[in-house]
Formats: structure tokens, C-alpha cells, sequence
């Protein structure tokens, strides 16, 4: 007699058998089923707010920090932008099906590639309940199964989402299966998925170091890593300075608590005076706790009702995910290079400047997933790209790098018309 499956066994076989058929689920059926899952998710909102202060008092009565309270809220704005992000990713093109590199061998063999959805992907994450919804749309419009682990402080949350997004993709025509979600919190099962490489394709691990390292380390199956964001802004020698007093300002305090915000400000010693007191202003208005190197200490420390320190060697390359920055002035645009090379994390990075060559020199160099001129790091984001939403923000170059979208979660395969050729 065969043991009784657990949760993870049983919807992980469910999970492979619906994307077979999801595989080739028409658009029409898929789009269909997104416009219900947004109107299900507005129709539902208060018995997902409900859940969701469930999941926000247990993180208040477990001491959970403020950034990720933050992550965890849910508000009815929230909701609205969330199911706004569902009917983009319904407007979006359907890669699934899509021929490209179309060519003809002097043989007469007509060779294509033909993109097709990857099979199954599973997600475990941490925290921020919209990543149940942006992940299970996402693996819907590109024709990939999902089963969704995410963590116990917002059971609840994802729990009544993944209900919405079940019963109103299944209601609209979707296999039954293709979305799962593990309600047990058990941590053992997600070692348990890590090597289930026979029925999950992909893995996506979404939350901080300690998470991705662990997916990372022991996964049998192929893993898309990032979300670790140590973003820099650097403040070039020719740099309009109204522009980088709006863009590092932006890039800090629009949203402090995720991994696209500004970590470190670098700034070229030629335009430090006159910088740096009006970017120091204006961030200790929002309540911006500055850790500056010497030279940056020297030029802000007299100005009134600033919080600023001196910085120690653990703040550069420090993800604050708080209304916290470094600051550290620097002699050149190579010393800014050296800089991000040996503290960034290859997520984000920005130049201010007005020198076309050192602009290029930027983008050229950096080695990061998005790299800016003249721009706020805030923009890395799936929707601010025009992807709908996004699974993740990959930093690693195999197979995806930075927002990853509806054409991130499919594969192609060689498509080959002959008439009869054979070779000699």
C-alpha cells in the first residue's frame, strides 16, 4: 500500500496535469478569466481586508519591523492598483504561440522558433500579498500552472486572494488546478517542492536573503533569484542639480520599503557644496536618517533638524528598506564605478549628469539588471515597464534579468517545415 500524499504532492500532481491543457487554453479564455479575477478581487474586498488585519495584528504582536508591516498592508487603494494591474496584464499580448526568427535554408528547410509557456512554476515568498495576484496572472496569460507557498504572517491574505483568483479563472474556463495554493505553513514543505524538479519547472523565491539563499542553495530544478536591491544614485560633476535633488528625493522616500529605493547617494566632490545641503533639506523634511562619509559630514552636519551620522563600514552596500541613506562623496566618475561595483547588488543603479560621454560610460559599465541616466532607481518595477506586473526582479542573467514578465515565464522550441529533405 503507497503512502497518503501530503498537500504539496497532491496539488503539485494537479498543478502538471492542468498545464497540459493550460499550455494551449486560448487567449480569449485567459483574458476572460483575468477581467473576472479583477472584478472578483473588488467584489471581494472586504472579506480580503479582513484577512488581511488578521495577518497585520499577528505581525504587530510579533514585533514584525516597519517595512514589512508596510509590504503586508492591504488597503482599498491597494486592492484597486492591484486589480488595475490585472486588467493591464489582460490588455497585454499573449506570447504563448508567438513565431519569430522565421528563416529559410538554402536546403529549403523553413526554420522558426515558437514560444511556449514553461510548465509549472512554483513561488515561495514572503510578506507582500499582491505577489499571490501578480504571480498568478501572470503565470495565466503565458500559459503556465502555479502553485503558490507563501509565508505564515500573511496566511491569511494570500489564503482569501487565492480563493478569489481559483474560483474566477476556473468559473471562466481555466483547468481546474492550474493555481495552487499550500495553506500549511510548514517549513519542511518547501524543502519538499525544492525537489520536486519532476513536476516544477521553475522556481521563483521572493523575500529577503536568508530566503533566496536557501531556495538558491538547494533547489533541484532551475531558480530565478533576485529582489535584493542595493540601489545607488550617483550625482555626476555636470549634473542638473534640481533634476538630482528630485530624482534621489523620489528615489528615497516614494517608497522607502522596497528594493528598487535608493540605498546610497554618491556624489562628485566638484558639486558637493551646493548639493548636497539642498538633497539633505529636503530628505530631513521626510524624515531621512543620513549616514555620511567625512566629507559629506562636514558640508551638512550645521544644518538645522537633520538626522545624520557618521557613517560606519557597514552601511555601504546595506538594503536599508527605511527611511535610512547613506551618503558618500566621491573624487570621480570612476571612483563611483569602483564603488557600485564592489557594493551593488545588480539590481538598480542611477547616474545624474548632463555629460553625454559620462552618461555612456554608466550605461556601459555597470554591470546591474537596470541601469538609469538621468531617472529615479523607483521605475524597476513589471508595471512601470509596461509588463503588467512582475513575478520578480531577477539579478542574475540566466535566463531572465531584471522585471520578469509575461515573456520571462515562457520558453520556444525549434519549429522545423521540410518537404521531404534529407540530410547527406
Amino acid at each position: 500500500m503507497q503512502p497518503a500524499m501530503n498537500e504539496v504532492e497532491v496539488k503539485t500532481k494537479a498543478a502538471k496535469a492542468a498545464s497540459k491543457k493550460l499550455a494551449y487554453l486560448a487567449t480569449d479564455t485567459k483574458n476572460k478569466a483575468l477581467f473576472s479575477i479583477a472584478d472578483e478581487l473588488i467584489a471581494n474586498e472586504k472579506t480580503i481586508l479582513a484577512a488581511n488585519r488578521l495577518d497585520y495584528a499577528e505581525g504587530e504582536k510579533a514585533g514584525m519591523s516597519a517595512a514589512m508591516l508596510d509590504r503586508l498592508l492591504l488597503t482599498s487603494e491597494r486592492i484597486q492598483a492591484i486589480s488595475s494591474d490585472v486588467r493591464n496584464v489582460a490588455a497585454l499580448p499573449d506570447p504563448v504561440g508567438e513565431t519569430f526568427e522565421m528563416r529559410t535554408l538554402p536546403n529549403g528547410l523553413q526554420i522558426s522558433k515558437r514560444r511556449v509557456p514553461l510548465g509549472v512554476i512554483g513561488a515561495i515568498y514572503e510578506s507582500r500579498p499582491n505577489v499571490t495576484v501578480d504571480i498568478s496572472i501572470l503565470c495565466l496569460k503565458s500559459g503556465n500552472a502555479v502553485i503558490l507557498r507563501g509565508g505564515k504572517e500573511a496566511i491569511h491574505s494570500n489564503s482569501a486572494l487565492a480563493k478569489v483568483i481559483q474560483n474566477a479563472s476556473y468559473q471562466a474556463g481555466v483547468p481546474q488546478g492550474a493555481v495552487q495554493f499550500i495553506e500549511s505553513t510548514d517549513r519542511a514543505l518547501v524543502g519538499q517542492m525544492l525537489k520536486m524538479r519532476d513536476t516544477i519547472d521553475l522556481i521563483v523565491p521572493r523575500g529577503g536573503a536568508e530566503l533566496i539563499n536557501y531556495v538558491a542553495q538547494n533547489a533541484a530544478m532551475s531558480v530565478v533569484t533576485g529582489g535584493i536591491g542595493v540601489c545607488h544614485t550617483y550625482v555626476d560633476s555636470s549634473a542638473d542639480l534640481d533634476k538630482a535633488v528630485a530624482i534621489a528625493y523620489n528615489a528615497k522616500v516614494q517608497r522607502p520599503t522596497v528594493c528598487n529605493a535608493l540605498d546610497t547617494l554618491l556624489v562628485h566632490a566638484n558639486v558637493a557644496q551646493s548639493y548636497l545641503p539642498r538633497i539633505a533639506t529636503e530628505w530631513g523634511g521626510a524624515g531621512v536618517e543620513m549616514h555620511c562619509d567625512q566629507r559629506a559630514l562636514e558640508i551638512i552636519q550645521t544644518l538645522p533638524s537633520l538626522k545624520v551620522v557618521s557613517a560606519n563600514d557597514e552601511v555601504w552596500g546595506k538594503e536599508f528598506l527605511a527611511l535610512v541613506a547613506a551618503i558618500k562623496v566621491v573624487g570621480s566618475l570612476d571612483e563611483a564605478l569602483e564603488h557600485i561595483e564592489y557594493y551593488g547588488s545588480g539590481h538598480s543603479e542611477a547616474i545624474v549628469t548632463e555629460d553625454y560621454a559620462a552618461a555612456m560610460r554608466f550605461l556601459n559599465e555597470v554591470d546591474a539588471a537596470c541601469v538609469y541616466v538621468n531617472a529615479s532607481t523607483r521605475f524597476t518595477d513589471g508595471g512601470q515597464f509596461g509588463l503588467g506586473a512582475e513575478v520578480g526582479i531577477s539579478t542574475q542573467k540566466l535566463h531572465a534579468r531584471g522585471p520578469m514578465g509575461l515573456k520571462e515565464l515562457t520558453t520556444y522550441k525549434w519549429i522545423v517545415l521540410g518537404n521531404g529533405q534529407v540530410r547527406p
